[in-house]
């Protein structure tokens, strides 16, 4: 997968000229440290650059001769940090956007998964990813989304990717591997459509990513047998040492913070840092990125919280590129790529310059935005009566969702009134409205319980992984206030309290992304949670805002709501409506 620019023989002519001494440099970095993650250690020297290569690096003071110097005293260069998952879309702006807002951070190198604008889109959405990874002015790797729709049969996306969709994909040079495959259960019983995916991915050559949230034991052992190599799905530090073992490249994320203290120092314990731990962001909101950054907050938490300086930039680094197969990137040494990092500390990492390719950050225009992405509502104003459920009889009996992001079948029992269900205490509704103008619109209504007592509504179109309109709430009319607000926009967020549209974050690109500025779409998320506390009691850390946008993940084990139901693909379970 390594790109062949760097193996122009004129190139490497002039590198190597330049390293014995018969050129000048383009660019000499004077009177730095450079940290080396393979050696774990801190060492003075200086950096000759020719073009996008390092051709040299050599004694402090024993070169003078280059084009242009940087004074580097006091400073620590590193390699470009390397984002090993992430979604682009869970910002809320665009590819272009943010790139140029981690790119200054020192993240110079992120895998992108663009299943969301896929599950949207379609091709057409990763054929904008594409297009707007090569114009952003960061190293965007766009992968071919392995999951559209994630559970298949039990929702329905805007798009259907089997195995000969994958295979012509694959075969693109602008696409890098295989996105997490995320229908584990699938993975596992070997379903045609699943065998048929893996098979085109395993044929490219290219990496296998993988989901694995749960898995262990018989299960786990399955899933990496199919072909699947990576997984950032982990859900403690046990859970992080039998997946290592198991041979997966870990991508440990930084969007589920209450696990990193445990998991970090439980790698400090062990006598390396293991080759195949990396670190990647995943979901990233937009006021987290404009806040705290992006991979760089990542390694700053995992210092802070116990793993040694070195080995957290070794997981961000070295053992990132070897994951992607670039042997050009994630080392300060000759022959390498010039992605450079000075930082003053690496304990507290703060980029103050930053190059790519031997370059200064450019910020290139943004691409225009194809129509397929900006037109994405399929649907029509509803009523309050769509979020009812109907029944007969006086009381009911109802299959219920239980529990945030680790979920469970329950059942409760309702009154009946007029024929529809009296929504009992602690339980909340919960409705997918199908939004990719594919089937028919039927809005399936499902019962929370374990997420506290509502006082409004929330709607959202950022809803994993089909994204399909999804509403929370107790009181129809809020649902239906929070629901035509986004019909209206084109997507995005919206609060309802009393009928009235209290919060609204507009995101008209698929109902994903706005093309405002980071600041202007994070101020307006900032708003929409504080709108959001007064709807809701949160109960960290797993009833927590973010948990709202991930309720309708059917590839998850445990039930989810869909647009066709109740989905529980592993146990084989499609309830609609939640009548028992």
């Amino acid at each position: 997968m390594t790109p062949s620019d760097l193996d122009t023989p004129d190139l490497r002519d002039r590198a190597i000229a330049a390293a014995r001494g018969e050129c000048r440099f383009d660019l000499l970095l004077t009177g730095a440290r450079i940290a080396d993650p393979v050696m774990q250690e801190l060492r003075a020297a200086d950096i000759g650059l020719v073009g996008a290569l390092i051709a040299s690096v050599h004694a402090p003071g024993t070169r003078t001769d280059a084009a242009g110097v940087i004074d580097a005293a006091g400073m620590i260069v590193t390699p470009g940090l390397i984002d090993t998952h992430m979604h682009v879309e869970s910002s809320m702006v665009t590819p272009e956007t943010y790139a140029a807002h981690v790119a200054p951070r020192g993240v110079t190198t992120l895998v992108w998964d663009p299943h969301e604008f896929a599950n949207v889109a379609g091709t057409d959405g990763v054929d904008y990813a594409a297009r707007a990874a090569a114009n952003a002015c960061a190293r965007l790797l766009p992968l071919v989304p392995s999951c559209v729709p994630s559970a298949p049969g039990y929702e329905t996306a805007g798009a259907d990717f089997d195995g000969n969709v994958i295979a012509g994909l694959l075969a693109r040079d602008d696409m890098h591997g295989l996105a997490e495959v995320m229908d584990m259960g699938a993975v596992i019983s070997r379903a045609p459509r699943m065998r048929g995916i893996l098979t085109a991915a395993l044929a490219s050559g290219k990496p296998v990513c993988g989901h694995a949230r749960g898995l262990t034991g018989a299960e786990l052992q399955a899933f990496v047998t199919a072909g699947i190599g990576s997984d950032h799905e982990l859900t403690s530090a046990d859970d992080l040492m039998e997946k290592l073992r198991a041979g997966l490249w870990i991508e440990l994320r930084g969007s589920h913070d209450h696990l990193l203290p445990d998991i970090a120092l439980a790698l400090a314990a062990l006598p390396h840092c293991p080759p195949t731990l990396t670190l990647c962001t995943d979901d990233t909101f937009p006021d987290e990125l404009a806040n705290a950054g992006g991979l760089d907050d990542m390694l700053r938490r995992m210092i802070r919280y116990g793993l040694p300086p070195l080995r957290a930039l070794q997981a961000a680094t070295y053992n990132a590129a070897r994951k992607l197969g670039r042997g050009d990137l994630g080392l300060v040494a000759p022959g390498r790529r010039a992605d450079l990092v000075l930082t003053r500390s690496l304990k507290d990492f703060r980029a103050e310059t930053v190059l790519i390719d031997g370059a200064p950050l450019r910020q290139p225009e943004p691409l225009a935005m194809p129509p397929r992405l900006r037109n994405s509502m399929a649907l029509g104003p509803v009523t309050p009566e769509a979020f009812d459920i109907a029944a007969t009889g006086k009381t009911a009996r109802l299959a219920a969702i239980d529990r945030p992001r680790f979920t469970r079948w329950s059942e409760i029992s309702a009154p009946v009134e007029s024929g529809r269900i009296v929504l009992p205490r602690g339980a909340t509704r919960i409705a997918v409205l199908h939004r990719h103008g594919r089937v028919p619109v039927v809005p399936r209504v499902g019962l929370l319980t374990g997420w506290g007592d509502w006082r409004g509504a929330f709607a959202t179109t950022v809803s994993h992984d089909s994204h399909n309109l999804t509403v929370f709430g107790a009181d129809p009319i809020d649902m239906a206030a929070a629901a035509n607000a986004l019909v209206a926009c084109g997507g995005g967020m919206a609060v309802a309290v009393q009928g009235k549209v209290t919060a609204l974050l507009p995101l008209p690109v698929a109902g994903l992304v706005s093309e405002a500025p980071l600041a202007e779409v994070a101020a307006q998320l900032v708003a929409l949670r504080a709108a959001m506390d007064a709807v809701v009691d949160w109960q960290p850390p797993y009833l927590v805002f973010k948990a709202l946008v991930g309720a309708t993940l059917a590839c998850n084990k445990g039930p989810h709501q869909t647009d066709l139901g109740i989905a529980d693909p592993q146990a084989g379970r499609l309830l609609s409506p939640p009548l028992l």
